[in-house]
């Protein structure tokens, strides 16, 4: 019994011993505007190869060879400047330096990039623009970063997904728009200084708030108590959205009585961008107040105002570009010496929220959120389809009137047009002169001549400005916990709702001098002879007939969609030595209906009053892991399965008109994978990614004017809704990021990715119009679609780039860009049986199916370069900061197409090859966008 205390004893003291005498450095990293931990910095000690990441709470330990004497630790992470602390080891000895700071890094291009975030997003062309969602915290990941600030000019999208494959939230609540799924960055824009706190989840790994989505999901954090003390003052000059910004905010910290605010104010203005009269003219207001009620709670309040009018492009032919030039745009002329824009997009919708904080203990928080948005988007156009009401000598009643299109590049205005026919006389080469000769000379819209035929003494309106609006008015509600179960499981739930009303409507904007419009389409019936059946049918509203409008009144469509979207959603987050892992789930439910206040004269019947309620049911499971093989080598993946129900937009096939409900809706069932091998080291740090996403299920809408339809026996063409279903979608590729500390000061960098995003089979098509009855169909009701190219930006992109970082704090960066294997969006209905199909229903004598191959070949677009460059400088003049950074982008000026679209007005294999073969030109060619020439923006700033 003596020998076992005495053994005791002994292996205590022993353990004392030892204990006592190992070496260890110890201590914690923060940021130093909010004393926040900084996960995942790394600590090294210089001139050796010890190194280690911090952790969760900021904390990091070494007490494996440790180095005696006086050492210097560098703490450093992406996004941060660099620090070195001095610090002296004694043998058997514990250095513990606790809340060492780090300050970010004032060259990282946060606004830079909301600018593009901003800018491309809400590009008025979004199926080819819109962009990269939940980048703004980027900078936390090599290829992202990339992916950010340099590939986005030319619309790249990361693994093919464009925005509405990620979520964007706002102090928890989601941002997304029930419409079209896509975030409306227009909402919360010019106010980059309060957007700087934000949380990351890349793909479809773990975030504390939802399940997420492919793209991954951005949390900006808006709360008073999270913006360190001080204010800023910045100045902006840019020549590719807009051309100056004027910015200040202030926020107080923690004051007495445990009150914090923050506001901000901004200015965004210009005449035009890089292409011409795409005015920008924006003001933007953010204020938040915060009260902590107690230790436990704390309320928030946060709105947000942000106004924004912007002058919209479009693409334009091959014609139109070799004519005028990539900067051309068509939308817009001179009114009394200055440019009008005839297309201009309102958006105005303020955001309230409220948000309550409870930390119900130590491990355990509750964050509960309220907010409700209101307001407008307006997209403005000419409508030319003014009429008069007539009478006949007879009595019968009929209208006339409408007129040509006034777009200066209407395919009858260009020289191509004039040529159509093989060997033109000399009278066509003259007229082909002259109309190219005015196009170059002028080629702008002639206000003028729209106020001139106006102003008929008696007559309606001809021509007027009509506004597209949807004015939503939207509540939000959730509630999301985070508790820790143990020291290494963590529990994440939600629920959420969300319940929108929308309006749309067409507004008479403008009767450009005129004195009332006549609500009716003139199209319906253009002959005297006529019906009161066809008289109907051209009834905007058959409730109020031949009504004359007023500007600021409604007219043409005129209804209302109540959305209510409610989704639970759980997470278990395990984390161990060697692996960390996680489990999640989602279900939601989903419902629409429409109501229409107008009773269209096309669809009397089935256009006013609600439509039937469309219900989906969804769900998600998802799983990942982190296998750490050693502290630099990791690897991870994740897994998902989930279904999404179909967006507002591609639910009813012609909402502005009728009821009617597209065929055979269902929801899109999603399924995907990647793994990633990590490496992370003092000097270097590169993540590798393989993933493959397959979409089933999809639905897509189209609105177009065509020529060519088969089957209805007779020659028609007609404006018609084209609707795909069950389409699926195959995604699959790898990303590559990796950068290399060489010197203290030097940084190389490097990105790719290489993606193949195709159809995966041929989905089902079918067109509606008010100019036929019922579907139109064509043979096996199919699209060939099945190993074309998903358009969406390059598919294949590469950097090559360094950065030059001086202690003096100044830097300068550059990145040369290849982007390749980017693809024109082909039109489904060439694609259909209608291609070889005659007006009859008959097949197209002589079709050739070699030639045919040859005529749906997709095109591919050429690759090409773009270098980039950034730089500036900052000083510290006792407790103010001063500085600027500036960036170039495409500094050799390359010409480039970013994406563009087949045109459906011609669709059949005899005409499109009649159009393909003319000697001077398509006249229906495709449209493209063009990328910016070399663009600038520069940005002066005061931190106090």
């Amino acid at each position: 019994m003596r020998l076992r205390l005495w053994v005791c004893i002994v292996g205590f003291f022993s353990l004392l011993s030892t204990s006592a005498q190992q070496t260890i450095i110890t201590g914690s990293v923060i940021e130093a505007s909010t004393s926040e931990p900084i996960t995942e910095a790394t600590v090294t000690i210089e001139e050796t190869q010890q190194f280690v990441f911090t952790n969760d709470l900021g904390v990091f330990r070494i007490d494996t060879d440790v180095p005696l004497g006086e050492q210097v630790l560098i703490v450093s992470k992406t996004g941060y400047l660099s620090k070195r602390y001095p610090i002296v080891v004694n043998e058997g000895q514990t250095v513990n330096i606790t809340d060492m700071t780090l300050e970010i890094d004032p060259g990282q291009r946060s606004d830079f990039i909301i600018s593009l975030t901003d800018d491309e997003l809400n590009s008025d062309d979004a199926g080819f623009t819109d962009n990269i969602s939940g980048l703004l915290q980027s900078s936390r990941d090599v290829f992202l970063n990339a992916a950010a600030y340099d590939f986005s000019a030319t619309f790249f999208r990361p693994r093919g997904l464009d925005n509405a494959n990620g979520k964007v939230l706002i102090n928890g609540i989601e941002m997304n728009k029930q419409f079209n799924g896509r975030p409306q960055w227009a909402n919360w824009g010019g106010i980059n200084d309060m957007q700087r706190n934000q949380e990351f989840s890349r793909g479809i790994s773990t975030n504390d708030y939802q399940f997420g989505d492919l793209a991954g999901t951005t949390n900006i954090i808006m709360r008073a108590s999270s913006y360190r003390k001080g204010g800023r003052v910045s100045v902006a000059a840019a020549n590719r959205s807009y051309q100056g910004r004027l910015m200040g905010s202030y926020s107080s910290g923690l004051l007495e009585g445990g009150w914090s605010y923050a506001v901000l104010a901004s200015r965004r203005f210009g005449d035009q961008g890089f292409i011409d009269a795409t005015l920008y003219d924006s003001n933007s207001f953010f204020a938040a107040v915060e009260k902590q009620l107690s230790d436990d709670h704390s309320l928030n309040f946060t709105a947000i105002y942000a106004q924004n009018r912007r002058g919209r492009s479009t693409a334009i032919t091959d014609e139109v570009y070799r004519l005028k030039g990539r900067t051309y745009n068509p939308f817009w002329g001179y009114q009394d010496g200055d440019r009008r824009n005839s297309r201009v997009r309102n958006v105005e919708e303020p955001i309230l929220m409220l948000n309550h904080y409870w930390d119900i203990s130590e491990k355990t928080s509750l964050n509960t959120n309220v907010a409700y948005q209101f307001g407008s988007i307006g997209n403005s156009r000419i409508d030319n389809g003014g009429n008069q009401l007539e009478i006949g000598p007879g009595g019968e009643v009929y209208y006339s009137g409408g007129a040509r299109n006034p777009d200066p590049a209407y395919y009858q205005n260009l020289p191509s047009y004039h040529l159509r026919f093989p060997n033109p006389s000399a009278l066509d080469f003259q007229s082909a002169y002259l109309h190219e000769q005015e196009f170059l000379n002028d080629g702008q819209l002639g206000w003028g001549a729209l106020y001139e035929a106006n102003l008929q003494p008696g007559l309606n309106s001809t021509y007027a400005i009509q506004e597209d609006r949807n004015d939503d008015s939207q509540f939000s509600l959730n509630t999301i916990l985070n508790t820790e179960l143990s020291e290494r499981v963590t529990l994440n739930a939600s629920i959420n709702y969300r319940k929108l009303k929308s309006e749309n409507f067409a507004e008479l904007k403008d009767l450009l001098g005129g004195t009332g419009y006549l609500d009716v389409d003139t199209f319906a019936e253009e002959n005297p002879d006529v019906s009161d059946i066809l008289i109907d049918i051209a009834q905007s509203d058959l409730n109020n007939p031949n009504r004359i409008v007023q500007e600021g009144e409604r007219y043409k469509y005129n209804f209302e969609i109540d959305a209510d979207v409610i989704n639970g959603f759980a997470q278990a987050q395990f984390k161990y030595n060697v692996v960390d892992f996680y489990l999640a789930a989602n279900i939601g439910k989903t419902s629409y209906q429409r109501n229409g206040l107008f009773e269209n004269g096309y669809f009397a019947g089935n256009s006013f009053g609600k439509s039937e309620k469309l219900e989906f049911n969804t769900y998600g499971v998802k799983a990942g892991m982190v296998y750490k093989l050693t502290g630099r080598h990791l690897f991870e993946l994740n897994g998902a399965h989930f279904t999404k129900a179909p967006s507002i937009r591609n639910s009813f096939s012609n909402s502005r008109q009728n009821n009617n409900v597209v065929s055979g809706l269902t929801e899109e069932t999603v399924s995907s994978i990647d793994g990633s091998y990590i490496y992370r080291s003092p000097l270097v740090k590169a993540r590798l990614t393989g993933f493959y996403t397959n979409f089933a299920d999809g639905t897509d809408i189209g609105f177009y004017f065509t020529e060519d339809l088969a089957g209805l026996g007779i020659e028609q063409d007609a404006f018609v809704q084209e609707v795909m279903t069950g389409i699926e979608r195959r995604h699959i590729g790898a990303e590559l990021g990796i950068e290399a500390q060489i010197t203290p000061t030097v940084k190389l960098k490097a990105a790719a990715s290489v993606g193949q995003y195709t159809f995966a089979n041929n989905p089902d098509l079918y067109l509606t119009s008010d100019d036929f009855q019922g579907e139109l169909r064509f043979g096996n009701g199919k699209t060939a679609l099945e190993d074309y190219h998903v358009a969406g930006g390059p598919e294949r992109a590469y950097q090559l780039g360094f950065e030059y970082r001086d202690p003096n704090f100044w830097w300068v960066g550059a990145t040369t860009n290849y982007f390749s294997n980017a693809y024109v969006d082909v039109s489904a209905l060439a694609r259909s049986e209608n291609f070889a199909l005659d007006y009859d229903g008959q097949p197209i004598i002589g079709y050739d199916e070699n030639v045919a191959k040859d005529l749906l070949r997709q095109e591919e677009f050429d690759d090409y370069f773009l270098v980039n460059i950034v730089g500036g400088k900052s000083w510290k003049i006792g407790d103010y900061f001063v500085g600027f950074f500036a960036t170039i982008n495409n500094v050799l000026d390359q010409e480039y197409k970013t994406g563009g679209f087949e045109q459906s007005r011609l669709s059949k294999y005899n005409t499109v090859l009649e159009d393909k073969s003319r000697q001077y030109g398509p006249v229906f060619g495709s449209r493209y966008f063009f990328g910016n020439g070399t663009t600038y923006y520069v940005n002066l700033y005061f931190r106090f």
